[in-house]
């Protein structure tokens, strides 16, 4: 019997502990969410594309897993798009799917992680969050941004219910350094009850 992981995740909670789990899980990851109708990525990437003015320019799918969310990218329209996770094996996994330019093995202790200025738009679907990557991962990638690029970012239920999240997307928002140009509450896994909101950000 394959091993499910929808009722783990939610548990782990230090890094070493989350990137263990998402090794074991990479060869069963997209049978399992598409079993639970993963909602999110395409959702982000239609979003984000309808405020891009060029969907040539150079896009960074952080935390891309798999790989799901870059052929999202793709099938939305981009077509220079780079993907960044800390998983080995997730990564591999990425690689099946030619969704990417280039592919990127970061360390989850490294505080920048992304060369700055370099991309018009940078995702992070289904990835900061309870389970996940911290609140404060929002600020790794608004830094990175240059001025008028655009986060495509999804929050889960799981992590709306925590402030720490939408607290981090605030800290931005509030003082005029970024503005919210979408948001929109969805589907993100029907088969598990849950939703997220969709957000789309542009770094002033």
């Amino acid at each position: 019997m394959t091993e499910k992981f929808f009722d783990k995740v939610y548990d782990v909670s230090s890094p070493d502990e989350r990137q263990e789990m998402y090794g074991k899980w990479a060869a069963t990851y997209d049978a399992e969410v598409a079993d639970n109708g993963y909602a999110t990525p395409p959702r982000v990437a239609k979003a984000l594309a309808k405020f891009i003015a060029d969907c040539r320019a150079p896009v960074l799918d952080f935390g891309c897993g798999t790989g799901l969310s870059g052929l999202a990218l793709r099938q939305a329209g981009f077509t220079q798009i780079d993907g960044m996770d800390p998983n080995a094996e997730m990564l591999s996994q990425a690689t099946e799917k030619d969704a990417y330019r280039n592919l990127i093995q970061i360390d989850i202790a490294d505080e920048t992680p992304i060369p700055q200025g370099t991309y018009a738009a940078i995702t992070a679907i289904g990835v900061i969050g309870t389970g996940a990557a911290p609140a404060d991962t929002l600020h790794t990638v608004m830094k990175a941004l240059p001025k008028g690029g655009l986060l495509g970012l999804s929050l889960n239920d799981h992590a709306l219910a925590d402030p720490s999240y939408e607290r981090a997307l605030c800290d931005w928002l509030d003082c005029g350094a970024a503005l919210l140009l979408f948001k929109k509450y969805g589907p993100h896994l029907p088969g598990q009850d849950i939703k997220s909101n969709v957000y789309i950000v542009e770094k002033k």
